[in-house]
Order: C-alpha cells, then structure tokens, then sequence
C-alpha cells in the first residue's frame, strides 16, 4: 500500500510503498479516509516534537478520519504510530464515532485546531457557562477556534488578542466580543490588555514568553477583585518557551497556572467527550477550510502554508 514515509528530520515525508498493516488481538484495520497536516504534524516529522520518533523511517501523521471494517466513520489520534497510509492498526476503544454525515476533509482540518481549547474548557479548568475567556494567539488557526469553542461552551464573554488586525477584525463576527491588538508599543498593548481583560475567567495562551509576561502582569495590574480565581492555561510557545513569574503574582492574586495537552488528559475523556466536539463541528458551529490534496502531492503538501481559517487535508 501507499504511504507517506518520512526518512530524514531534513526532508518532506515520500511518497512510498510499505507492507500492509497486520491487525493484532483485539486491533482492527481501518481505511484511512483524510488526515490533517497539522503544525504538530510536520513538528514531528521534524524531529522538533515532544512526541517525536528518535528512529526513522516512520510513518507521517498523528490523527485521521477513517472507515472502520463495519463501514462506521471514526476520528482516530496515533501521534506514536503514525495515520498517512492507506491503511493503519487501531485500537477499536479508541475510535471516536462520527456522525453519518459528517464530512471527512472538514472533521480532519478542524479537530486538530479545536481539541486544544476543548480539552482544556472541559477538562483542565473548571469552566462554566457565563465565565469569560481570553484568547492570547487568537488570529492563529487553533486560537481562531479557540474563540468559537470557547462561545460554543457558553461564554459570557470572549476577548480574542493577536497581531493579524484583519483576522482580529473578522473574529468579531465569528465568536469574539472585543479584541486587543498586540503591537511592538509593549505600553499600548498593555493597557489594551488591561481595559478588556482585567477580570477574565479563564486566559487560553497559545503564545507564551515575553509576550505572556506581558500579558500578566497588565492583567493581574489591572484587577480589581484579586480573590476571584484566574485560570492561566498555556497551550502553545509560539513567543518562547519558559516565562519569568514574580511570586508576588502568585500570592497576591488567585491564579492557576498550568498546562494543557494530550499527556495530561486521560485517554478516557478523548473518548467519551470528542464525539460532541465532532458533532459541534459537523453542525457547522465551528470549522477550518480544507484544502485537499492527494497523498500522492505529499511533498507539495508539506510544502503549502495554510492561509488563515484554512488547513491542507491529505485525501487517500
């Protein structure tokens, strides 16, 4: 069968021929359908990834739509295995149902960016319907769905921060009740920052750095009941990988910090939880445009850079 194999951290996967996949005791083989080239996807093929394979060649991918033997859709997450092949192994129990008419390409672009801030709304945090919500990184594909899940969810208010002003300004319209513009003025976007955000609920930050330390001290500065919990979630590191935190934050003011991602959420919550999330986006409450490709184009694939609100989709 036809996959796509990557053999050096250096390259673009290939295009390749590999052995059919034997299904062991308890496993099904399933047909893969759509996979996502996601950022995490070419981290890993990269090398660049915490769940990066440290011996080649391996197969590309780490999620896919497939068709299970009994003809039921299924959204599938193998970031260790790999999913860009015609056919790959999977654990029956961990097959997210997808309704009938769901359509592969969009589930395939979409749940990658909106898992993130799913998982941490409905597992990391104790969020309820009416809190609000900032987004730090929100004109990024997983920010920008970021704002939508977190209106999904229920709340009250949603305040979407990032450098596109024009993707800031359709945010308005997609989910977003007021935005804050980061700037190279670090004064101008901290008093943004602190008019709009001062008694948030919950910060979903897909930047991280300087630009969080920033974006902290403005907003715990600017609060007024310091009692009130803050939950501080990081996501993603776009703007670096570590923060310098004073203490004094930590005591003076009723905040969480702490992390989201697949190690930290049992494999039991993915399970019973992802099919409303699949439901959510095949009601077209929340998507990202695919862009298809055959898995044939694999190296032109891996080549394309997504435009806002877009995701490549490899069809096989």
């Amino acid at each position: 069968m036809k996959a796509a194999l990557v053999e050096s951290f250096d390259e673009p996967p290939h295009y390749r021929a590999i052995p059919e996949p034997q299904a062991a005791a308890g496993q099904e083989i399933a047909d893969v359908i759509a996979v996502g080239v996601h950022p995490a996807t070419r981290g890993i093929a990269a090398g660049k990834h915490y769940a990066s394979a440290t011996r080649l060649p391996f197969l590309a991918g780490v999620d896919a739509v497939v068709r299970r033997p009994d003809g039921d859709l299924a959204f599938v997450m193998a970031p260790a295995t790999g999913t860009l092949a015609q056919r790959i192994v999977i654990n029956p129990a961990d097959a997210i149902p997808l309704p009938a008419d769901a359509d592969p390409a969009v589930i395939a672009a979409t749940m990658n960016p909106a898992l993130s801030s799913w998982v941490a709304l409905r597992a990391r945090v104790p969020f309820t319907a009416g809190q609000s919500v900032l987004v730090i990184g929100a004109t990024g594909n997983a920010g920008s769905m970021a704002v939508k899940v977190a209106r999904h969810l229920g709340a009250g208010r949603v305040i979407a921060a990032g450098r596109n002003r024009a993707r800031l300004t359709e945010l308005l319209s997609e989910g977003a009740d007021e935005v804050v513009a980061l700037t190279p003025d670090g004064d101008a976007t901290a008093a943004a920052y602190a008019k709009a955000a001062a008694e948030v609920d919950v910060v979903l930050d897909y930047v991280w750095g300087p630009p969080t330390e920033l974006a902290m001290q403005a907003v715990l500065g600017a609060r007024t009941e310091h009692t009130r919990p803050l939950d501080w979630v990081q996501i993603g590191g776009g703007g670096g990988p570590e923060i310098t935190l004073r203490g004094f934050a930590l005591i003076s003011n009723a905040i969480r910090v702490l992390g989201s991602g697949f190690a930290n959420v049992s494999p039991d919550f993915y399970r019973t939880d992802f099919p409303g999330l699949a439901a959510a986006i095949t009601s077209g409450a929340m998507a990202v445009r695919p862009r298809p490709m055959p898995l044939v184009d694999i190296e032109k694939a891996w080549a394309n850079e997504d435009a806002p609100g877009e995701r490549t989709v490899i069809i096989l």
